[in-house]
């Protein structure tokens, strides 16, 4: 009985220590100097209890503190949930650490932003993998404590090669989105936060794992695709290299109207408008339609896609307001000449 009370005490002070341990990382004088204290404390604090208590039983349990019947599958019970309490602080250690990093990335903005989205992208796949290895070998060290699947260890080692063959043919889909996500990650084809165009759906990368990409359309809708997909189709990418993009306003007018006012008119509505970035802009008659109308095409840049839509909108209903109130003679009409 005795033993089973310094267990139990034993377990309760290696959990007061981890205890101790956490409010010493939220206090103000290592909480505020080290970056990495708040998401250690984030992360870490369950995984941190668990292992203390099942390190604590692993270490003061003894051979024969239980009924002989019993001792064997508590001594098993006892390692299991060691190599799973230390699987899951490891893993939650390592998501501590690059949570700091990517902080510190996603707060980088104007021209280093589109590496540090790229370098986002990247770590966030490869502790995904990371992840699935660690598991992958706990879950196959908690396999071979047990002596019946040591035994099998050579017939299993020999058939590996006709069940790897096997399983690849079966899970072909997936290790080939698999493949995909590492190779969209590492060639730079997209990155997270990027702006693309898919399907004729306008968004931005939301969300891109091993298996699957999540992009938040203009509207909040989610569309979720396969990895695959960017891999084997084409698609737009606005911000491959920059964000900056030039932005179309179409305007199909009467033959009368005074283009150089209009030209005027567009650069004094620009000059004045915030979400313009001050470098391109033109305004050109671009066509001549079958239906007896002028085509004029107005171009303007802006330093993202959003900016360049809201910019192109209010362009068009100032453009629009100014030849129904100034010239509304050029408006739009068609001519039928009848005998």
């Amino acid at each position: 009985m005795s033993d089973w009370i310094i267990m139990l005490v034993s377990v309760l002070a290696a959990v007061a220590a981890v205890e101790v341990i956490r409010r010493a990382l939220r206090s103000r004088l290592i909480g505020e100097r080290w970056v990495l204290a708040g998401p250690l404390v984030r992360r870490c604090t369950w995984p941190g209890f668990a292992t203390a208590a099942v390190a604590a039983v692993y270490t003061v349990y003894e051979p024969g503190m239980a009924e002989a019947a019993a001792d064997s599958a508590i001594q098993r019970g006892i390692s299991l949930a060691m190599i799973a309490a230390v699987t899951w602080l490891v893993i939650q250690a390592a998501y501590a650490v690059t949570d700091v990093v990517l902080e510190r990335l996603h707060a980088v903005e104007g021209e280093r932003n589109r590496r540090a989205r790229r370098i986002r992208t990247q770590i966030a796949l490869v502790r995904r993998v990371a992840t699935a290895v660690v598991v992958v070998v706990a879950l196959g060290a908690m396999l071979f404590s047990f002596p019946q699947v040591r035994a099998l260890g050579a017939g299993l080692l020999a058939s590996a090669g006709i069940a790897g063959v096997v399983a690849g043919i079966a899970a072909q889909s997936t290790l080939g989105n698999l493949l995909a996500g590492l190779q969209l990650a590492f060639s730079d084809a997209i990155r997270l936060d990027d702006v693309v165009v898919v399907e004729n759906e306008w968004g931005r990368i939301e969300e891109l794992t091993l298996t699957y990409v999540v992009l938040r359309l203009w509207d909040e809708r989610r569309l979720v695709l396969p990895v695959s997909y960017f891999t084997s189709n084409a698609f737009e990418n606005w911000t491959r290299h920059g964000s900056r993009v030039i932005g179309t306003v179409l305007l199909r007018v009467d033959w009368a109207v005074p283009v150089e006012e209009l030209r005027a008119e567009l650069y004094s509505a620009l000059r004045e408008h915030p979400l313009w970035d001050q470098k391109d802009w033109t305004l050109q008659v671009t066509d001549i339609l079958p239906n007896g109308l002028v085509e004029l095409r107005a171009l303007m840049s802006a330093a993202d896609s959003a900016s360049a839509w809201d910019l192109r909108c209010d362009i068009r209903e100032h453009m629009v307001t100014f030849i129904r109130e100034k010239y509304p003679e050029c408006l739009p009409r068609f001519r039928v000449d009848t005998p």
